[in-house]
């Protein structure tokens, strides 16, 4: 089993408190950044990174961009540091980078072998730590918000893009996905989107449910794909064999 702790750090002003997960063993492993969804740093977050210490051997960081590595509760307040954060890419890699530091200053970390993920805006903050030139071999975006203010900026990703969008998500519409398209195109970027049949927003979340927020809904099957399609990535990235538990 995996062992966590959490780790205090500052970045945008903030005092963040985020969760490293380490896998068994001694030696050096790759390192996966977790990205939260929009509300904050979570059990969905943190379980994703234990669960990627447990089944795939990595070491993963869960970062925290709001702060106390707690979820806002006022949708307002979250609604307004997440717009805040989208439009200002410069501020939301550094966000980024400050968790990516604890990630690589972990001595089991192999940080030449370096990924990020991200569900929600998490996948967003992912996208722009590729778009501002962090050197990550992978990036995958969950139910991830696919728009930047600044699309010229992908070709500065080096590492391979995976995109998992519910068909149905009305908050990652056919006009985003197709621009998105555009610009990795655009980029010269190596890159991937699937789109999921009867999956909406947050599909990955077994707590999400259109009774609490229209739109989002846990999906099991399009759960369980997505996350085979970031190992299997994982795996031609990494050059390991894929899990090794």
């Amino acid at each position: 089993m995996a062992t966590t702790r959490d780790i205090t750090y500052e970045a945008d002003g903030r005092t963040m408190i985020g969760t490293l997960a380490l896998p068994d063993g001694t030696d050096a492993r790759p390192g996966v950044l977790v990205c939260h969804e929009g509300p904050g740093l979570d059990d969905h977050a943190r379980g994703r990174a234990q669960r990627i210490a447990d089944e795939l051997g990595y070491v993963a960081f869960a970062l925290d961009y709001h702060g106390d590595g707690k979820p806002i509760t006022d949708r307002d307040e979250m609604m307004g540091r997440i717009g805040a954060l989208r439009g200002d890419p410069p501020r939301a890699y550094a966000i980024g980078t400050a968790g990516l530091d604890i990630l690589r200053a972990e001595p089991r970390t192999d940080t030449g072998r370096l990924a990020a993920i991200g569900y929600c805006f998490g996948g967003t903050l992912s996208l722009e730590l590729a778009r501002g030139g962090a050197d990550l071999k992978a990036v995958v975006g969950f139910h991830s918000g696919l728009s930047t203010v600044h699309p010229e900026d992908a070709h500065n990703i080096t590492g391979k893009v995976l995109a998992l969008i519910g068909a149905d998500d009305p908050m990652v519409h056919a006009e985003e996905r197709r621009a998105f398209e555009e610009e990795m195109r655009a980029g010269g970027v190596d890159w991937e989107l699937n789109v999921y049949g009867g999956a909406v927003h947050s599909f990955t979340n077994k707590l999400a449910s259109p009774d609490t927020f229209p739109g989002i809904a846990y999906h099991e099957p399009t759960d369980r794909r997505s996350w085979q399609a970031m190992v299997d990535l994982f795996s031609e990235v990494f050059d390991d064999g894929g899990t090794v538990h």
